[in-house]
C-alpha cells in the first residue's frame, strides 16, 4: 500500500504542506514535465539546468541525473515511451537527453534565438520547438536540419499539441492553430480574447478547443469550430481584491479533464470547464508558481515555488531567493467533476 503523501511541516513556501522534491535547482524554475510511462519528473532552470528525479511510491525524490545547457533552460517535454527528454533553451538549441540509456545529451534543433516551447509530436515522429525568433521548426532527429520552418506572427511564448490539434500562443495575443494532418498551413488564426498577454496554453482532451492564460488573472475557454463558439466564455482566477496576477501554467487532469491553473499569486486551483466551477482552491505561497504537470496517472500534481520574473530583473536577487519544488497527492475530490443539481434538487 502507498503511503504517499506523507506531508512536510508548514512553510510559507509550503502551506498546503505538499512534498518537497530534494536537491531544487538554484535558481528560478522554468519547466517542470513528467514521463508518461513512470514517476520521474524533469525540471528546466534559469541554473542552466536540466535535472530529473524518480519519485517512489512514499512521495520521497531522488535525484537521478542531470545536463546542462549553455544558458538557461526554459522548456522541456518527454518521447511518448519515457526514454527520452528534450529541452530548449537561451543558447538556442533544442537538446535531446536519452535518459534511460544514460547517453549523453546532444543538440537536435537550432533557433536564432531563444527557444521557448518545445513538443514531441509521436504520431510525426517529429520534434517541434517554437522560438523568440518567430518561427516554428519541424526536427526529424535523424537530420540536422529541419523538415520545416514555419513563420509566425510573433515570439513563440507557448505551444499545447493533441494530435492532429496544434495550437500556438504568440506575443501580441496572437493565437495559431494547426491542423496536423496539414503541418506546413495554418488551420485558423485568432486574437486572443483575453485584452493582456498570453502565457500559457493548454488544448482540450477532447481536441474541440483550448485554454488561454494572460498576465491578468483571467482564463479564456476557447472552441476550434464555428458551430461551437456559444461555448467560448472567460473567467477571472489568481486575484486578490484589486491585486491581478498572472495565470503562468495550465494542466489539464489526465483523467477526469478536469483543470489546473497556477499564478504569480503563489495559489493553484482546481477546475471543471463543463461545468464552470473551481473544484478547490489552495492556499498561497510565499512566491509565484512559475510552472506545474500532472504525473502520467493525475495522482500528482507537481508545481514550482520560485520567482518568475512577472516584476523584472530588479526584483529578483538569485543569491537570497529559494527555490522549490513541491508535490501535491491529488485526492479525487480535489480533481474529479461534482454533478450539478436541476433546479428540482436532483442531479442531472
Amino acid at each position: 500500500m502507498s503511503t504517499f503523501g506523507t506531508t512536510t511541516a508548514t512553510a510559507p513556501h509550503n502551506p498546503n504542506k505538499s512534498v518537497e522534491v530534494t536537491q531544487p535547482p538554484s535558481d528560478g524554475v522554468s519547466s517542470l514535465s513528467f514521463s508518461p510511462k513512470a514517476n520521474h519528473l524533469v525540471a528546466t532552470s534559469w541554473d542552466n539546468q536540466v535535472r530529473c528525479w524518480e519519485i517512489n511510491q512514499y512521495g520521497a525524490s531522488v535525484p537521478k541525473a542531470a545536463i546542462s545547457h549553455d544558458q538557461p533552460a526554459l522548456c522541456s517535454t518527454w518521447k511518448e515511451d519515457g526514454t527520452t527528454v528534450f529541452s530548449g533553451g537561451c543558447d538556442k538549441q533544442a537538446k535531446m537527453w536519452p535518459l534511460l540509456s544514460g547517453g549523453q545529451a546532444v543538440t537536435v534543433g537550432m533557433h536564432e534565438a531563444p527557444i521557448k516551447a518545445i513538443e514531441w509530436i509521436p504520431e510525426m515522429n517529429l520534434l517541434a520547438t517554437g522560438s523568440w525568433d518567430k518561427t516554428l521548426k519541424y526536427w526529424d532527429l535523424r537530420q540536422s536540419t529541419p523538415v520545416h520552418t514555419q513563420v509566425l506572427p510573433d515570439k513563440c511564448y507557448a505551444i499545447s499539441v493533441r494530435h492532429p490539434l496544434m495550437v500556438i500562443a504568440t506575443a501580441e495575443r496572437h493565437i495559431v492553430i494547426f491542423n496536423l494532418a496539414s503541418p506546413q498551413t495554418e488551420y485558423k488564426r485568432i486574437q486572443s480574447p483575453l485584452k493582456y498577454m498570453t502565457r500559457c496554453i493548454a488544448t482540450f482532451p477532447d481536441k474541440q478547443g483550448y485554454l488561454i492564460g494572460s498576465i491578468e488573472g483571467r482564463v479564456a475557454v476557447q472552441h476550434i469550430e464555428e458551430a461551437q463558439q456559444s461555448k467560448n466564455f472567460t473567467f477571472k482566477c489568481h486575484r486578490d481584491n484589486n491585486d491581478i496576477y498572472a495565470v503562468n501554467s495550465i494542466n489539464f487532469h489526465p483523467v477526469h479533464s478536469t483543470f489546473a491553473t497556477a499564478g504569480s499569486d503563489g495559489a493553484y486551483n482546481f477546475w471543471d470547464k463543463e461545468n464552470k466551477q473551481r473544484l478547490k482552491a489552495m492556499q498561497r505561497c510565499n512566491q509565484p508558481i512559475p510552472c506545474s504537470t500532472f504525473n502520467f496517472d493525475g495522482t500528482i500534481f507537481a508545481y514550482a515555488v520560485s520567482y518568475d520574473w512577472s516584476k523584472g530583473a530588479e526584483n529578483h536577487n538569485p543569491s537570497t531567493a529559494k527555490n522549490y519544488i513541491l508535490l501535491h497527492p491529488t485526492q479525487e475530490a480535489e480533481i474529479k467533476a461534482k454533478p450539478r443539481a436541476t433546479p428540482s434538487g436532483g442531479k442531472k
